[in-house]
């Protein structure tokens, strides 16, 4: 048996999505990248703490997983899709696709 497949969504579709979707985003990069710029009413939980600190979540929540690049939040996202979260999604490319999109980034 295979592994589930990860949801993925672009920058751009993210946008389109989350007004209607009502997404938790959680940022899974570590504090000194929080620091240097991240997501407005992300929440910070690095994937170093994930595994513990994942009942912060509600796994009814549609829950946007974010890093630098997509790598460790696709890690995060494959970890809460087995855990039977309802809707974990990768944000494909990262901070790094949200700030070359000009999207509002909070210091």
């Amino acid at each position: 048996m295979s592994d589930p497949i990860v949801e993925e969504l672009t920058v751009a579709e993210f946008v389109r999505l989350e007004a209607d979707h009502g997404f938790r985003i959680v940022d899974v990069r570590e504090q000194e990248e929080w620091d240097a710029g991240h997501i407005q009413e992300a929440a910070l939980i690095p994937l170093s703490v994930f595994e513990q600190r994942q009942v912060e979540l509600d796994p009814m929540t549609p829950t946007l997983l974010v890093c630098r690049s997509g790598r460790r939040s696709q890690a995060a996202a494959e970890y809460l899709q087995s855990r039977g979260f309802g809707r974990a999604v990768n944000l494909a490319g990262g901070m790094l696709d949200w700030e070359a999109a000009g999207l509002p980034v909070e210091r």
